[in-house]
């Protein structure tokens, strides 16, 4: 899955404080036709070439002397920006395997070496490094992607509900209980609904004058959670004159499809429609 060019453009970092050890790595990866090889004898400084070169490979001898490989797999977990710790260790003691295993190496090779065992155990480390680096770039677009749509559907959002407002008389949403939780223009006239304080013992929310068939059907809308379109009604007023509404309203939900409320516009029409 991972091209041929892509395997040997890796970068690797031999770590070993033998010389003979670092030119026969050298040798063994150039011949191999790795273009990317550098090396240190200096243990200390791992961490912070790590730091500046992202290594896809560090090929880390066990026994040094001042810090061992041990010690510099501990500094290089404290590079918050990889997660992933591309070391295999090399070490002539059997008894050291399982504890750079569990110290956080991906794999060992044994001295002295088997030269085609280094050759097998590196590409297959690298191939699990590249992938991983793969799936990481993959992982990062879709939440790149994710955020961009956010950005953009809160933008359709603002401007929805800027539109609306300009479009019409009133806008208005509710919450999953109904009460009004932003109003802009007389919503609670336009619906003929009044506030909860101002309700008397016999009144159920709404004012005189109003058709009580349509007033239902208006109902049966929001509490099936149902959008509806340009819903007409009307009311007489005590001196005998009319009021003419459309209102249209849609139900929201969040992402795991629960009710959230209701949002709606509504104009009051002319006299004459």
């Amino acid at each position: 899955m991972i091209p041929e060019s892509a395997m040997l453009a890796a970068s690797i970092l031999i770590v070993d404080d033998q010389d003979a050890n670092v030119k026969l790595l050298n040798r063994l990866l150039g011949e191999a036709g790795y273009t990317r090889v550098s090396s240190t004898m200096n243990p200390q400084d791992v961490c912070a070439l790590h730091r500046q070169n992202a290594y896809d490979l560090i090929l880390l001898d066990l026994q040094m002397p001042v810090m061992d490989g041990f010690a510099v797999m501990e500094s290089l977990k404290t590079n918050a920006s990889d997660s992933y710790l591309p070391v295999i260790v090399l070490t002539a003691q059997p008894g050291h395997r399982l504890r750079a295993l569990q110290a956080g190496a991906r794999d060992f090779i044994s001295k002295p070496f088997d030269l085609a065992e280094v050759k097998m155990r590196i590409r297959n480390m690298l191939e699990v490094r590249l992938l991983y680096r793969l799936l990481e770039a993959h992982a990062e677009q879709l939440e790149r992607a994710v955020q961009e749509r956010t950005a953009q559907l809160r933008e359709s959002e603002a401007r929805y509900r800027s539109l609306t407002e300009l479009a019409s008389d009133w806008y208005w949403e509710q919450d999953d209980k109904g009460e009004f939780t932003k109003v802009s223009g007389p919503v609670m006239e336009m619906l003929g609904i009044r506030v909860a304080p101002l309700q008397g013992a016999a009144d159920d929310g709404w004012g005189e004058g109003w058709d009580a068939a349509e007033r239902q059907a208006l109902q049966a809308y929001v509490a099936a959670r149902r959008p509806f379109l340009d819903f007409s009604f009307h009311r007489v007023n005590a001196d005998g004159s009319r009021q003419h509404f459309r209102v249209s309203g849609q139900p929201m939900f969040d992402q795991s499809a629960r009710f959230q409320g209701y949002r709606g516009i509504g104009v009051e029409m002319a006299p004459n429609h």
